[in-house]
């Protein structure tokens, strides 16, 4: 089952924004019209303000800003400047990007588009946002409907122009910062404000100077729209927070109530709710007003799927699992349940991981295998059990669902056929971490579906790997799925130091710091990762 927390904030990064996040050295990026000469302090003379996004192609969040921009730009015309930029690494002809090369294409056909066709490009986007995973081909057939000249956007696609405007863009994000798709700013101060149309066309209303054009006179005002943010501070988990400006986006005139547990008005609300639902147990929760007020508002459908009722409130489908009533079983000996028992010595923690037996220099991965930050997670842990050699022991885990019989995963089928080899080579090839090796290299082009390869590259027998596959693959990882779920992790990635602590972390560097952390007597936690390589 969907819930609303997952739909709407990454899986890895838990930010203010929900965004596409640029890992260490990863990948963000474009603009308007002239996006690679854009100022680098962002200012404009003039009355029109300058609104630039920085975005990656293929990123569903910035895809979501382009398209709710372009109506803005259409309404607004010469007062507004829109700035379309990339975020991205690399240098020309090594160009890399978040979502892969069809990104990286994508975001090229783009910028030629911007420059030789101002009035037009925003139209080809457009176009080419109805299937952004295609973005690398279909801005030739985009072009003709938007009257552009495909033949001359070939050439620059294809050409050193085209290369050298990525180049430039993906400098241009740099210099700004931009680490997330979108990164937003109007005339050079950060927006984090909503991003429907609506609220595109006030901001820029808002940051005209002088006369303001036609279409500013009439912006429609959002419904209010009461809300309860309930949770509680004593759960590390249940920091609800960040998802308050992204519902704000779907129902614009909310106003949020933030309550917790373990205030008297907290108590009382929560044995009210349980009162109108025995099965009401866990938090976080969010509560806003009955269907008949929220049902007129812009974002309605968006999050009608996700709404309960529960008494005269609709509550929001969250991944709660948080019971405020047990016992918590690392806050410092206190008998949260008093039942004369304290945290780890109570039987509710015997599976905690904050109770769970250490293992010394020990990690375990959690991930999804077609995951853009678990596969940036394996690369790094490659290198990390490279560096520490003995010294290391890495255990890979998947995350996942059984519905019946079937193995689901986030990211599809080809995703679940992934994690059934990678588990396979994890059984098989465990000596010495040569399994990782597999794993890293897969994850450098984790949507190639030929693994032999990788294969092949970490020493591994191909018919090994295949009847695994075809054999005990399938129970392996339905334990694996399990495991994860029985410590409630669902994040790619999530790891566990020596068995008992949780972070995340998607580069070398922050790896070997946390497992250092622990671990502050191993070997290679004196010499920083790739320091014996120059």
């Amino acid at each position: 089952m969907k819930t609303l927390l997952k739909t709407l904030l990454p899986a890895v990064l838990i930010v203010s924004v929900a965004a596409c996040q640029n890992q260490a050295g990863g990948d963000k990026a474009a603009s308007d019209g002239q996006a690679a000469k854009t100022d680098a302090k962002g200012s404009d003379t003039g009355a029109a303000p300058t609104l630039e996004m920085y975005v990656m192609s293929q990123c569903p969040y910035g895809v979501q800003v382009v398209n709710a921009v372009a109506p803005v730009k259409q309404q607004l015309g010469d007062a507004l400047n829109l700035k379309i930029g990339y975020i991205g690494n690399g240098a020309a002809g090594n160009f890399q990007s978040l979502h892969g090369a069809a990104e990286v294409k994508g975001d090229i056909a783009q910028l030629c588009a911007a420059k030789q066709a101002p009035g037009k490009y925003l139209d080809l986007i457009v176009c080419q946002n109805k299937n952004p995973r295609a973005v690398d081909t279909n801005w030739k057939d985009c072009a003709g409907q938007a009257g552009m000249d495909a033949a001359a956007l070939e050439a620059c696609v294809n050409g050193d122009e085209g290369q050298q405007l990525l180049a430039a863009s993906f400098a241009e994000a740099q210099q700004k910062g931009a680490q997330g798709s979108p990164t937003m700013f109007i005339n050079g101060k950060p927006y984090d404000g909503g991003r429907k149309t609506r609220d595109f066309l006030k901001a820029a209303c808002d940051a005209t100077t002088g006369d303001q054009p036609e279409a500013c006179k009439n912006i429609p005002v959002p419904p209010v729209v009461h809300a309860i943010f309930f949770s509680d501070k004593r759960c590390a988990e249940c920091n609800i927070a960040p998802l308050e400006p992204r519902i704000k986006n779907e129902l614009g005139g909310l106003q949020v109530q933030h309550l917790d547990y373990m205030s008297d008005e907290g108590k009382k609300l929560y044995q009210e709710l349980r009162g109108l639902d025995p099965n009401f147990k866990v938090l976080p929760a969010i509560l806003v007003d009955a269907e008949e007020v929220v049902k007129d508002t812009e974002g309605y459908t968006t999050l009608q799927s996700y709404m309960q009722p529960l008494g005269k409130w609709r509550t929001l489908r969250l991944d709660a699992k948080f019971d405020p009533t047990a016992e918590i079983c690392d806050n410092g000996g206190i008998d949260d349940d008093a039942d004369g028992k304290a945290d780890c010595a109570d039987e509710q923690c015997t599976d905690a991981k904050a109770c769970r037996q250490a293992k010394p220099r020990t990690l375990d991965l959690f991930v999804m295998s077609q995951c853009p930050y678990g596969a940036q997670a394996m690369v790094a842990a490659n290198e990390v059990v490279q560096h520490f050699g003995k010294d290391i022991t890495l255990n890979v885990h998947f995350i996942g669902q059984m519905e019946g019989d079937t193995l689901t995963s986030m990211h599809g089928q080809a995703e679940v056929d992934e994690d059934l080899r990678e588990i396979c080579a994890a059984a098989k090839y465990p000596k010495n971490h040569q399994f990782a090796k597999y794993l890293a290299c897969r994850s450098k082009d984790y949507r190639n579906p030929t693994w032999q390869p990788c294969a092949k590259e970490a020493g591994m027998d191909e018919k090994v790997i295949q009847k695994c596959f075809d054999g005990e693959g399938k129970e392996l990882l339905k334990k694996s799925f399990a495991f994860a779920e029985s410590l409630k992790i669902g994040a790619s990635p999530t790891f566990l130091s020596n068995n008992r602590r949780e972070f995340n972390a998607v580069d070398p560097a922050s790896l070997q710091k946390q497992f250092c952390a622990d671990n502050p007597d191993v070997k290679g936690c004196a010499e920083p990762i790739g320091a014996k390589q120059g």
